[in-house]
């Protein structure tokens, strides 16, 4: 009889992990940084030699965006992100990363100014491209140092920082309207950002 008991209670134990496993959304990869301060950098603004950090928004809530002109899901969340800085007075502030991939030999192999401004003109083009900038700066991280700091997966993804320059979420993947409206924008009224 203990032969029956055994397989049959790792079985069961094998159906509850599982179970709750697809009770949970694959998208919400949990992140550590989460209730931390956002990391400080410094970095080169995509229209201009101008240098920009986070601590220039201490005092207010405003949302961080990982994007690139090859990703393919930014395609899909752009229009949101365009309507949003439309609809709403919440700082969107863009983090341009790795533009020029490994790939890109013959841009990956430029000086460091040249392909910083390739990297420039294409996310420009980009841009204007999929319907505008939403952002009211966008970064240049092209060695993606910034994004490892964010703990960046994988693009794109969007942090929510609060006036004391704390992550209070984040979500990875293309952001929708729904999750603007049901999560993100409730978020930002608590923390009184809007």
């Amino acid at each position: 009889m203990k032969k029956f008991l055994i397989p049959l209670a790792l079985f069961l134990g094998l159906v509850v992990f599982l179970a709750i496993g697809l009770q949970r959304d694959p998208r919400e990869i949990p992140s550590p940084l989460v209730g931390q301060m956002a990391p400080a950098f410094e970095l080169k603004q995509l229209d201009s030699d101008d240098t920009w950090r986070p601590a220039d928004l201490q005092g207010k809530v405003w949302l961080l965006n990982v994007w690139a002109s090859w990703c393919v899901a930014c395609r899909d969340e752009h229009p949101v992100l365009v309507a949003f800085a439309r609809e709403h007075a919440v700082p969107i502030i863009g983090l341009n990363y790795k533009e020029i991939q490994p790939q890109d030999t013959a841009l990956a192999q430029l000086p460091a100014p040249e392909k910083l401004q390739a990297a420039r003109e294409r996310a420009r083009q980009w841009l204007v491209k999929h319907g505008g900038n939403p952002y009211l700066v966008s970064v240049m991280d092209l060695d993606g140092r910034v994004g490892i700091q964010y703990g960046v997966y994988g693009v794109p993804e969007t942090y929510v920082i609060d006036r004391q320059g704390i992550i209070r979420f984040k979500h990875v993947g293309a952001v929708t309207p729904a999750l603007m409206n049901k999560t993100v924008l409730p978020l930002i009224r608590q923390l009184g950002g809007v």
